[in-house]
Parts: structure tokens; C-alpha cells; sequence
């Protein structure tokens, strides 16, 4: 098979670039069709055969990229697949969108139905413009209604939808009106271990206070770092937040000298954190989130809100707990923005934990059932099924 990669745009780092990889240890000939790339903020696309479309050219657009959705279906819309037998895009936006021939297979795996369309309710996409939000918002709004109508019709262009988890498969469902597959995402298991396992992660790394809990996030308003803030700030417990963001600054302004931020750590420091942490606290609704694998990879426990991808990869009681009670997401934000009475509720879930309760090796088979090795085994058996059943 002659196979091409699709991604949105190439110039950040995380969950769906950690995808990109392990696709490219499948079909490392494969080349990657982006809209824009930008390699200071992509290093570990170097790999690739990177072919962008006509936005590259355009000043700006590698680090606002948002200025310039309205152009984005047109950046995909452009690129030829002829003479490709199998497309495959990993997408949270528009590169399902692309148009093949129907002796060209299209594979779309979905990370989400689009958050800046479907999920403006959270306001996940204007803390960027600060003040300016609201009114980014108004004019947004006729824009906004073109491209929800191109997302919709883009959604109906792949033969086959993939998504990341059930909650995505839901949203697939909702917005797309089609069925797909969960195939979930890989987590590297082999870096993310249990300290006491020999392995090579930067083993003179020193923690002088072991006794603390660990955020590991980017700093953004949904992201709902606030609500562990000002948890610790009443309960006068350590925690450190690995991360950084819009909303970091604030953040620290709002912290007593009980928290403390360390900014963007190197893997081998974030490891090493993981390994001593007593638990790991992740607030917010993800679609998956990586965060609460990593953690059990390192056989820690994670205190995570009960709601989106966190339900299908932590099991409470044994490898982790829930605070809010089971809710629609209207009526979890609904009350001060979700602040108010989920830091309550996490207050009491963080006073009722005891880290004793939780065995490493529990948390370490619950990771392992998320690694690389079944995502690569999973990803291909389901291409290969399709590809030889179509042609």
C-alpha cells in the first residue's frame, strides 16, 4: 500500500503528535500533509516527509493559526491523494475534511468532533483573546455557522471513522450522525514505569519533599487548575503544578507558598515527579487525556473528575478516585462556572484519600492495558481489515 498521513497543523507537542509517531513506526514512508508546520515548535516532526499546503506561505500563520480558520478547509481541500492508496488523518479539526477518489481508502481517526465548533459552550477556545473574548465571540458567530456546515459535510468524507475513546465515539454520534470504532491512544509505558522498576530515566533525579500532589496541565481557563488551587490553598497541603499557560500568572497570584509551579520540565523531570507524587489530581473533562496513564504507568493514583475520557481509563477505588457525582457537563459548569462546589467536593475526596489504599502494581496493569505495542497491533489489524475487504 502507498499510504499518506494527515494532522491538522504540525507546531505543538502532545497526545495527538505521540499518535503521529507510532503511525510512522507502521508506515515510516509515509509522508504528513499539514496545513502549516512550524519546526521550532515541532522538533519531533523531523522525522517526517512534511508536505504543507498554500497557508505556509502566509506571514503569521505558524503561531496563530486561528486567525485563519476560515481558510483551513480550503488548505486541505487542495491537496491531491491520487496516487495514494490509503489516507489516513488524525484529526481535532479539519483534516478529515480532505477529498480523495473512491479507489482511495480514507481512514480518519477523530481525536474530537471540533472543540472551537461543538464545544464553545466551555468557552475552551477564546481564553487566548483574554478581555477580548466576548467580543471575539459576536463576530465570530457568521463565521463560525460556515464552518460548522463544512465540519459537518468534512465528517462525512472518510469510509471509515476511528475515535479515541467512548465519550468521543459519543460526540461522533451527536455532531457527525455516524458510527465509529474506538481504537484508544497510545502511552509510552516503557518511559512512564514505577521507580522501583530498573530502567534508564535519569535515575540521580532528586525530589526533597516527597510529600505532595502533582497537577501536570497546561494553564488554561477549562482546564480547571483552579479548583485544585484553591483546594490546597484551604487544605494548606503541598502540591506542585507542572505546566505552563495563559493562565499562569494568575494562577500563581491566586497560590499560597504551599503550591508551587515548575513550569515546562523535561520528560526525564516529569517522570521523576510522576514516581514521588502521593497523587496525581486531574480536574477537568477530556476527551481521553494522557495525563491520568502516565501516572498509572508510574503506579500512582490519580483523583480525577468524573466525566469524560478519565471514566474509561481510571478504575475507582482501585486505581484512582472521582469527585463530583455523575452529572451532564450543562449541570457540572452550571453553578459559578463549576468552581464553587467542585472545589468542595474535592476537598472532600482529597481528605477521605489514603495513598495506602492504592497498590502500584494495580495502577501499573491498568496503563499497560493503554501501550504503544496494542495501539500499533490494534491500528493495523483494523486498517488491514478494511483495506482488503474494500478492494
Amino acid at each position: 500500500m502507498k499510504v499518506a498521513l494527515v494532522y491538522d497543523r504540525v507546531n505543538k507537542w502532545g497526545g495527538a503528535e505521540r499518535v503521529l509517531l507510532a503511525l510512522h513506526k507502521i508506515w515510516p514512508e509515509a509522508p504528513l500533509y499539514t496545513s502549516v508546520y512550524d519546526p521550532k515548535s515541532a522538533p519531533w516532526a523531523k522525522v517526517f516527509d512534511i508536505r504543507t499546503s498554500f497557508l505556509q506561505k502566509v506571514p503569521f500563520v505558524r503561531t496563530h493559526h486561528e486567525w485563519f480558520a476560515w481558510l483551513m478547509p480550503l488548505a486541505f481541500e487542495s491537496f491531491n491523494f491520487d496516487g495514494y492508496d490509503l489516507v489516513i488523518s488524525v484529526t481535532s479539526a479539519e483534516a478529515k475534511g480532505i477529498i480523495s477518489k473512491p479507489n482511495t481508502l480514507h481512514i480518519s481517526y477523530i481525536l474530537t468532533p471540533t472543540h472551537y465548533l461543538w464545544g464553545i459552550e466551555k468557552g475552551e477556545e477564546y481564553h487566548r483573546f483574554g478581555r477580548l473574548a466576548p467580543l471575539v465571540k459576536v463576530f465570530a458567530l457568521p463565521f463560525l455557522s460556515y464552518l460548522r456546515a463544512w465540519d459537518k459535510i468534512a465528517s462525512q468524507r472518510p469510509d471509515i471513522l476511528l475515535a479515541i475513546s467512548k465519550n468521543v465515539q459519543k460526540r461522533i454520534v451527536k455532531y457527525y450522525g455516524r458510527s465509529s470504532e474506538v481504537i484508544y491512544p497510545p502511552v509510552d509505558v516503557r518511559k512512564f514505569q514505577i521507580s522501583n522498576i530498573k530502567c534508564q530515566i535519569n535515575p540521580k533525579f532528586q525530589i526533597s519533599n516527597t510529600k505532595y500532589f502533582l497537577v501536570v496541565s497546561r494553564l488554561v481557563p477549562y482546564k480547571r487548575v483552579d479548583i485544585v488551587v484553591q483546594a490546597f490553598n484551604k487544605l494548606g497541603w503541598n502540591l506542585k503544578i507542572i505546566g505552563i499557560g495563559s493562565e499562569m500568572e494568575k494562577l500563581k497570584r491566586m497560590a499560597k507558598d504551599n503550591i508551587e509551579f515548575l513550569g515546562q520540565l523535561t520528560d526525564n523531570e516529569l517522570v521523576s515527579y510522576y514516581q514521588n507524587c502521593q497523587a496525581v489530581i486531574f480536574p477537568q473533562e477530556e476527551d481521553f487525556g494522557l495525563v491520568p496513564l502516565e501516572a498509572q504507568a508510574c503506579g500512582k493514583p490519580v483523583i480525577a473528575y468524573r466525566g469524560g475520557g478519565a471514566t474509561e481509563t481510571v478504575i475507582d477505588g482501585k486505581t484512582g478516585l472521582f469527585f463530583y457525582p455523575p452529572a451532564t457537563p450543562k449541570q457540572a459548569y452550571a453553578c459559578d462556572g463549576g468552581r464553587g462546589p467542585q472545589t468542595a467536593l474535592l476537598i472532600k475526596v482529597l481528605e477521605s484519600f489514603n495513598p495506602k489504599k492504592f497498590r502500584p502494581v494495580d495502577c501499573r496493569e491498568q496503563a499497560e492495558k493503554f501501550s504503544e505495542e496494542r495501539f500499533l497491533t490494534e491500528f493495523k489489524k483494523k486498517v488491514e481489515e478494511v483495506f482488503f475487504n474494500k478492494f
